[in-house]
């Protein structure tokens, strides 16, 4: 089964363009469309919503001051940190310095382009859709070594080193338990994925209940959000920016606007991260009685609330024990649940 994707197609025919003029039009407009709602909700989850995690784990009042909730905060936050001078350090290497804070959250939008949210709403279906998306989230590591490398400062560059072995460490591990879903699936195309996911599995007391992966292999979902935790720099797995250790890691020397970018860019990932969990392993935007886009939301949202708990209560680990994790846990054990499903996927066809 292979679901279109529908929504470039969707605007030009509203549009009444058609053509190359049509694809073109509704392509940037359907990511006009994407972009925007990813911005709105790193809008609430970053100057909002992680701090009410944040202070509900801590037994504390978060912000509750401007608007209803606390929300217009969101609105103060901007407007402070826009109007912030922009403070260039002496000696920094620009253009790098300059074109890093905007390289991290570009990639992060970009993985969106192949995700199915569902109603129609996917930009991109390719056959490779799902390589398409792990590639597009390594490009924040560039963002990342640039920051580090351009900014002249100790801290930063160790930070930015921090996170390049963070990302080979655990993207290794990551890519491969995906790789056992691609296995089940029998294919890297990301409307595949989820279609497989729709059959059902089993039903118990009159529920019919999905295929989803991480039903069918949940050791394997439990390795990919503990890779997933790593790559997007969340505890216990925080080394890169280690406030207690380096300052704020790689985005130490940027302020106002640039430090705004870094920011909407580490939220947007932590996004992307639950949207391809969510694909591979809980059925996309599948779900009973609520529109697909609602399933994909709550899902996503419940990966940051999971990614917000993880920086609440759990401590994190020093480097030579991050490293091991990964090299001699975490790399094994994804290549054994490979091999593993391999056979299991052999022996069933």
């Amino acid at each position: 089964m292979h679901l279109q994707a529908v929504l470039p197609d969707t605007v030009s025919g509203l549009l009444g363009l058609e053509g190359i003029l049509g694809d073109v039009v509704g392509g940037l407009v359907g990511a006009f469309l994407v972009a925007n709602i990813m911005l709105i909700m790193t809008a609430f989850a970053g100057p909002w919503a992680k701090r009410k995690i944040t202070a509900a784990f801590a037994d504390r009042i978060a912000v509750n001051r401007i608007g209803p909730f606390g929300l217009l905060t969101i609105v103060t936050d901007a407007v402070r940190l826009l109007s912030k001078e922009l403070v260039v350090p002496e000696g920094v290497d620009r253009p790098a310095w300059d074109l890093a804070p905007m390289v991290i959250p570009f990639s992060a939008l970009l993985g969106f382009a192949v995700i199915p949210m569902g109603n129609g709403i996917q930009l991109a279906d390719p056959e490779t859709g799902l390589a398409f998306a792990f590639a597009a989230a390594s490009i924040a590591s560039l963002g990342i070594v640039m920051t580090g490398y351009a900014s002249n400062n100790k801290f930063s560059l160790i930070g930015a080193l921090r996170a390049v072995a963070a990302n080979i460490a655990y993207e290794i591990p990551l890519v491969v338990t995906a790789a056992s879903v691609v296995i089940f699936a029998g294919s890297l195309r990301m409307s595949e994925i989820v279609a497989v996911q729709a059959e059902p599995l089993l039903s118990v007391a009159g529920v019919t209940i999905p295929t989803w992966f991480a039903f069918v292999n949940p050791f394997a979902f439990a390795l990919f959000v503990i890779a997933n935790l790593a790559e997007v720099g969340r505890n216990p797995f925080d080394i890169p920016e280690a406030p207690t250790e380096i300052v704020a890691g790689y985005q130490t020397e940027y302020s106002s606007v640039y430090f705004v970018l870094i920011y909407l860019g580490e939220f947007i990932h932590i996004f992307l991260g639950g949207a391809i969990a969510a694909t591979l392993f809980l059925g996309g935007p599948a779900g009973p009685v609520l529109p697909g886009f609602v399933w994909f939301t709550i899902k996503i949202w419940a990966f940051f609330l999971f990614t917000q708990w993880a920086r609440s209560a759990v401590p994190r680990l020093r480097v030579d024990q991050f490293l091991e994790i990964g090299w001699k846990g975490m790399l094994v054990l994804s290549f054994a649940n490979l091999v593993l499903t391999a056979i299991i996927v052999g022996v069933i066809a």
